[in-house]
């Protein structure tokens, strides 16, 4: 591994989502139009939408840092990026990182923009610590980021990298405790929903409805989430397959 390398890649795909206004577009106002719209649904409810505001906070850059990495990444793959990548002494943990680095940032400026606007002019009013809440939404972002990672090496076009936003992530929106609460499911989809990822994602914007300081419970969420993240870039980086020039 070279930090340089790293660093090198980092760049290049910074410099791509530069150039792609509909993508920036996406990953930066998406989430905060869909956030001002909810505050309108709660118009008259404000303590509802205290609540679920906060868990969808976390799951807005969750899903679109998903959508947008599994496109980037499968772009790399079908245009043959990748594969004249891989036939350099680049190494894939190299290429990953570089990756996980440029859309950290991407992810960072996503959460950073939506909780700005939904901690301020939404009033959107949680118990916690607003560090926490952006803490929380980075690591729900950059969780979805790994994920996006790791689908793009099933599809082959990216029709078909948008259609695992249904299969990978409605399931998980589902069993994650936001439609209905895990305990109130059937024992088998509570059993289920202990192995989504998405489920620690709500569950921890969940604690800081309740809870000002960084609890046991919410410590468990955190980790759980970059457990997911690194597991998923594991076996992203296991889709890599290096071939000689």
């Amino acid at each position: 591994m070279s930090l340089t390398v790293t660093l090198a890649t980092a760049r290049r795909v910074l410099e791509q989502l530069r150039g792609d206004r509909r993508t920036i577009a996406l990953l930066l106002l998406v989430p905060c139009v869909l956030m001002t719209l909810l505050r309108w649904v709660f118009e008259n409810q404000p303590d509802v939408f205290d609540r679920v505001g906060l868990q969808l906070l976390g799951i807005f850059p969750f899903v679109t840092m998903f959508l947008v990495t599994s496109v980037a990444m499968l772009r790399e793959r079908t245009t043959g990026t990748l594969e004249r990548l891989l036939t350099t002494p680049l190494a894939k943990l190299d290429l990953l990182l570089g990756y996980a680095l440029a859309f950290g940032v991407a992810a960072l400026a996503q959460a950073a923009l939506a909780s700005a606007l939904a901690l301020g002019l939404l009033g959107l009013d949680p118990t916690g610590s607003v560090a926490l809440v952006l803490l929380l939404a980075v690591a729900n972002a950059l969780l979805g980021m790994a994920l996006g990672l790791l689908v793009s090496a099933f599809a082959q076009t990216e029709f078909q990298a948008v259609q695992f936003l249904p299969a990978v992530v409605l399931p998980q929106f589902l069993l994650c405790g936001l439609i209905a609460p895990r305990d109130q499911m059937a024992d088998v989809l509570d059993a289920l929903s202990a192995g989504l990822p998405m489920t620690y994602a709500v569950d921890g914007m969940t604690q800081l409805g309740h809870t000002s300081s960084l609890s046991g419970d919410l410590l468990r969420d955190l980790v759980a989430i970059a457990l997911g993240g690194v597991a998923a870039l594991a076996l992203a980086a296991a889709t890599l397959r290096r071939r000689t020039a």
